[in-house]
């Protein structure tokens, strides 16, 4: 798959952003009163996701300048998820990174472990500060057109406000697509937002210790799991790796 060039919403594009690919993500919105209510019918509207199809995943990672080891980890280690989902059908992923000053992109659907390793091999880290409100609203965006699983979120901080983070995680429970979010490190402040995005989405969370491959591989080979196969499939992986286990006793 080739992946689109990306741009702004009201410009052109730009040589930068051919370079690294990835759409710019808009800024993210605050939710009024009128939009909150219109959500929850839409909601309530949707079906839940028959099994057996086409399971589709996004794969949002922090890419400020400390977490460049773990990127070249997670690039390592992404062919696993798909390796995951082969067994159970198959896995699109829609990779959403955030970097910089204000920058946050994500690709197009991709259905194959060379071609995501390929655009995140392009991907070099940044400083700045976490972005995570917009992820959560691109998995939004998602969740109701495109018909997402489930969102995986690898990071070792937060710096916004929790109680906005939290209010979209609880608009993503409504519609049936968890959080599984994985926190390098040991940041209380991290862990404590984490902790309750999960549980409001009825995902997880689970810490892994810094450049431990092995610990991240078996998160994302469960998380992969359950995007292809739902929970039934989760359950089977429970049997032979102590991460799905631990996952599957936080998904509601």
């Amino acid at each position: 798959m080739v992946d689109r060039p990306s741009r702004s919403r009201s410009g052109p594009v730009t040589a930068s952003d051919a370079r690294t690919g990835g759409e710019r993500l808009p800024e993210a919105e605050r939710s009024t009163a009128d939009a909150i209510a219109a959500f929850v019918t839409q909601a309530k509207a949707m079906a839940p996701m028959a099994q057996g199809t086409q399971g589709r995943l996004v794969f949002a990672l922090d890419a400020t300048l400390s977490r460049q080891p773990t990127w070249d980890m997670a690039c390592a280690l992404q062919a696993d998820m798909f390796r995951e989902a082969a067994a159970l059908g198959s896995l699109d992923i829609r990779l959403v990174y955030y970097r910089g000053f204000n920058e946050c992109r994500a690709t197009g659907w991709i259905s194959d472990s060379a071609e995501l390793a390929r655009l995140m091999g392009k991907i070099d880290c940044r400083g700045g500060k976490t972005q995570i409100s917009k992820v959560l609203a691109e998995a939004r965006r998602h969740a109701t057109s495109a018909g997402i699983r489930a969102v995986v979120f690898v990071g070792d901080a937060m710096e916004e406000s929790v109680d906005e983070l939290c209010a979209k995680a609880g608009e993503l429970g409504l519609l049936k697509v968890p959080l599984f979010m994985f926190q390098e490190g040991n940041d209380a402040v991290a862990e404590q937002a984490f902790r309750e995005m999960a549980r409001l989405s009825g995902g997880a969370w689970c810490r892994f210790d810094p450049g431990a491959a092995a610990q991240l591989r078996e998160l994302l080979r469960a998380a992969a799991a359950y995007a292809a196969g739902g929970r039934e499939a989760l359950l089977r992986l429970a049997a032979f790796e102590g991460a799905a286990a631990h996952l599957l006793g936080q998904l509601k």
